[in-house]
């Protein structure tokens, strides 16, 4: 990019920087060169705001509102106390709604706010609570990650192109490096491992049942309720 002032805005434009969205510059400088986006419009500031407090919603009243109860066992915690079990599973799904409350709700922060001032940036959570499988998971949270470890990391390494060992190789390096990516943290590496294996199994799971039995598990009703049931657990873990 030669302008300056468009270079300048794209590493300096703050919803994309830290965590999320994350963009290639080729969804960004288009927008930044489009006159139409210098303009104020009504419809997109009004739509941009309804989405950025529905963030806030989530941020302030629902992330803040479970805190206190993911800290009420993670603060001991920290301080060498043991939890009991029925405490520790309090913590745990308290972090686990916290967690994506807080996320997604920045993330729409950053999208309403984005779409005030005409730049449209991709979503990036679709439900993922609901999903019902690891990889499902990974289709509907954090999804610019998703994408971008997608195209830069899995692909780039040969993704499936050579063979099913290289496949799952590929997969547990890539969420390796997610999880640092996150932060250089022993605990990120062992998340970032832990969702490498979950999708090594998954993806096994499905080659070994074959398209025709995975068609009439797809259609079961009582499977999509135990395969959401063990997709939360592997998450909350």
């Amino acid at each position: 990019e030669y302008q300056w002032i468009h270079y300048g805005m794209f590493v300096t434009y703050f919803p994309h920087l830290v965590a999320g969205p994350v963009l290639h510059q080729s969804q960004m400088m288009p927008q930044f060169a489009n006159p139409a986006i210098y303009r104020f419009n009504a419809g997109n500031f009004v739509g941009g705001l309804a989405i950025f407090v529905i963030g806030l919603i989530k941020k302030v009243i629902f992330a803040d509102g479970v805190s206190p109860y993911a800290d009420a066992i993670f603060g001991p915690t920290d301080a060498g106390l043991l939890p009991d079990s029925q405490e520790a599973w309090l913590g745990a799904v308290a972090y686990t709604l916290q967690l994506y409350f807080d996320f997604s709700g920045y993330s729409d922060m950053a999208i309403g706010l984005s779409w005030m001032f005409n730049i449209r940036l991709p979503f990036n959570f679709n439900s993922p609570y609901k999903a019902t499988s690891i990889s499902d998971f990974w289709r509907r949270w954090h999804i610019t990650l998703s994408v971008f470890l997608r195209d830069y990391l899995y692909i780039a390494m040969g993704g499936n192109r050579h063979g099913k060992v290289r496949r799952y190789t590929n997969l547990g390096i890539t969420m390796l490096l997610g999880g640092l990516w996150h932060g250089a943290n022993w605990s990120f590496v062992l998340w970032g491992g832990l969702h490498g294996v979950y999708l090594m199994v998954n993806h096994a799971f499905r080659a070994i049942c074959g398209a025709k039995v995975i068609q009439r598990l797809d259609t079961s009703r009582a499977f999509a309720v135990l395969a959401w049931g063990l997709t939360m657990l592997t998450v909350i873990v």
